[in-house]
């Protein structure tokens, strides 16, 4: 590793060299995630893929679009980071996705799925319009593949003639196992790779042929529909107008490399099939993949990630699993993510009833929709950051339909170190524009079963409930309301806010009262519909600081400040929350403490306001 500095320093080492250089990165990749924290199975398994593609193509010339992003760990050491690897998704240092504004060789950001075949056809596209020499390279996984966008893609690259090639990177998982249609497809064409070995080596047989081969290579061509429903029915990505290569070994540099030869050699877009395994090269990750998908910081020699501690998605998969056994009509769906938002035990417990549809998030909300319609109590456990992809459907299949679904909104709010991508702080600006809507925002484990039995049994219509990643922390006593709100002592002055960050809001509280200012504290629970009972209370406060984690931009602050000014309020009305824009990679305390959230930045903010 000490001799690469860029790609092109590849170009000269033999496979030998090429397999030591692989054994190297993954000792610092595990090294590294290991006191990091991070994605390491997705990124053991794209080592040789990764390497063959720098040594085959010529970035940034050729653009290299990766989906997910998560996996470009190589990619980043191969690419001038190699030095920067200790700060890998920290506060400044270099992201733990693709980042134009980082390198030259990372194309496009990627943080979310199914994706890359769109923005690569974008490029090619652009390549052949400008005439500007190279390709565009997709590397997709088959679990993205399960999102329709990639679909969407295909049917409109396969379309044109441009140099698309689509790497389909197949370790059959995601996060978790894959499930469904497509799955059982890749598993077929892994079964019978006789059938593409075959056809290539009759196609450069009859080509080879002098003076007639390659009218006969040409009728072959033509015919090949019926050979492929003769001898194996179809190929799904031909039928698309990709030429089909594969299935490679991902771990074999030489094969990988004369794969994509072949590729560039095409004339039109190709779909390179190649069979990898997450995790490989460290035992732990090989046995548990989806264990080592996402981790903390952990003992690298003996393979040790902590044990899921107690957490809000916990909380979440307990009390689901409570409510299955004694309601047969609750269903779990979940896009891709069961272990992720807590879903394991319902998914062993009540398996007629647990419904994983791979990252399909907007199919995902209208499944649920259908499955209200029928007279289920469905509840779909999504990431804030995911639902995002979902808003057309909750608008229109849930909200105008009235159909009664539940959404268990996990890592709402800010979640660090994965950055702009990943922020769940979007959630309430796009849900609360949405008529009929409720969301319900729980602070501790045990508001978070009382707004799940809420939203499943008392309310009507979609229901949000929102809570953060992480454990819940300990509220100060002296707050005392009902199921909406919560408020502490009555004062002239008010801080009002809901979740996690209340207690920030508690303790600058006692912080002001120490330095002889009386604050009372507001904690919602119920943040839509709004409870018209705050109203009258609230205008009567002389001051008013509302303290809240998620965008400004059509936030409850900006919706109560609204309502104060229709109705005549007198008094001041402040606001702290996220400014329009996206937040970096950090960690949650490092980001309360930028936008000024810390006990003491609040206390601060209420003094110097009311001077």
């Amino acid at each position: 590793m000490d001799h690469i500095k860029l790609p092109q320093d590849l170009k000269s080492l033999s496979f030998r060299q090429l397999d030591a250089l692989c054994a190297e990165i993954r000792n610092v990749l595990i090294h590294t995630v290991s006191k990091t924290g991070g994605h390491l199975s997705s990124n053991l398994g794209v080592v040789e893929l990764t390497v063959a593609l720098h040594k085959t193509f010529h970035p940034p010339c050729d653009k290299i679009v990766w989906d997910v992003g998560h996996q470009t760990y190589t990619h980043k050491i191969l690419t001038g980071r190699k030095n920067k690897m200790n700060t890998l998704r920290q506060k400044g240092g270099i992201s733990g996705f693709p980042k134009p504004a980082e390198s030259p060789y990372d194309a496009f950001v990627a943080g979310h799925s199914s994706t890359s075949i769109s923005v690569a056809a974008g490029l090619a596209r652009a390549k052949t319009l400008n005439h500007e020499p190279g390709f565009s390279i997709a590397v997709i996984g088959d679990g993205a593949f399960t999102g329709g966008m990639a679909y969407e893609a295909l049917n409109n690259a396969g379309h044109y003639k441009d140099r698309i090639i689509v790497v389909l990177n197949d370790n059959e998982m995601s996060i978790s196992k894959n499930v469904g249609a497509f799955a059982r497809y890749l598993a077929q064409i892994r079964s019978k790779p006789e059938y593409y070995s075959t056809r290539n080596q009759i196609r450069k047989l009859i080509s080879a042929v002098p003076l007639v081969g390659k009218p006969l290579a040409k009728l072959a061509s033509d015919s090949k529909s019926y050979l492929k429903e003769m001898l194996y029915h179809s190929n799904l990505f031909e039928d698309f107008g990709f030429e089909y290569v594969g299935p490679v070994d991902g771990h074999d540099l030489e094969s990988l490399c004369d794969a994509f030869e072949r590729a560039k050699a095409s004339n039109g877009p190709v779909l390179v099939h190649v069979d990898t395994v997450k995790g490989k090269g460290y035992s732990f990750a090989e046995k548990q993949p989806d264990a080592y998908h996402g981790v903390p910081q952990f003992n690298a020699q003996l393979g040790s990630c902590e044990n899921r501690p107690q957490d809000f998605s916990a909380v979440f998969g307990s009390w689901i699993a409570e409510a299955a056994e004694k309601d047969s009509k609750i269903c779990a769906v979940t896009a891709a993510m069961k272990d992720g938002t807590g879903l394991e035990e319902f998914a062993v417990r009540f398996p007629e009833r647990f419904y994983d549809v791979g990252i399909a998030e907007p199919h995902a909300a209208t499944f649920c929709a259908g499955l209200s319609a029928g007279g289920f109590r469905p509840v779909f456990a999504v990431y804030s950051t995911f639902l995002q992809r979902a808003y057309d459907q909750v608008m229109q299949d849930m909200a105008i339909a009235n159909e009664h679904v539940v959404l268990a909104v996990d890592r709402a709010g800010i979640v660090g170190e994965d950055g702009e991508t990943h922020q769940g702080v979007f959630d309430i600006s796009f849900l609360s524009s949405i008529p009929g809507m409720t969301i319900l925002s729980p602070a501790t484990y045990p508001e978070l079963r009382a707004c799940l039995d809420r939203a499943v049994y008392r309310c009507n219509g979609p229901v949000a409930v929102r809570y953060p990643k992480g454990r819940e922390k300990a509220f100060p006593a002296g707050l005392h309301g009902n199921e909406k709100f919560q408020i502490s002592e009555d004062a002239d002055i008010l801080l009002v806010s809901y979740g996690r960050i209340a207690v920030s809001c508690c303790q600058a509280a006692e912080l002001l009262k120490q330095r002889g200012v009386r604050v009372g504290v507001l904690k919602l629970t119920q943040l839509l519909p709004y409870c018209e009972e705050l109203l009258p209370m609230l205008l009567k406060k002389k001051s008013i600081f509302f303290v809240e984690e998620s965008s400004e931009q059509g936030s409850i602050a900006q919706m109560t400040g609204n309502l104060l000014l229709k109705n005549g309020y007198q008094g001041r009305y402040f606001v702290r929350a996220i400014p329009n824009r996206f937040l970096a990679q950090a960690s949650v305390d490092e980001i309360f403490e930028e936008l000024g959230w810390t006990p003491q930045q609040l206390a601060a903010w209420v003094e110097e306001a009311i001077r």
